[in-house]
């Protein structure tokens, strides 16, 4: 599992799934929600926005992140 340091008090999902590197743009990490691909916590998330703050995980394709 790896960790994400955020630098406000969150960050929202495609923005993370860019910052990972999990897609090469923010087209494709909004599709990548919109196909139901990503879990917030354990539960399938489509809100792209969706406002990830500390304790939060994340999972795609086999990745795992923890924001910190």
């Amino acid at each position: 599992m790896e960790t994400f340091k955020i630098k406000g008090a969150y960050i929202q999902l495609n923005q993370l799934i860019k910052a990972m590197g999990w897609c090469e743009n923010g087209a494709q990490a909004n599709t990548l929600i919109d196909d139901g691909l990503v879990k917030v916590n354990g539960i399938v998330e489509q809100r792209k926005r969706n406002k990830l703050v500390v304790g939060a995980k994340i999972e795609f394709n086999n990745n795992v992140v923890l924001i910190e």
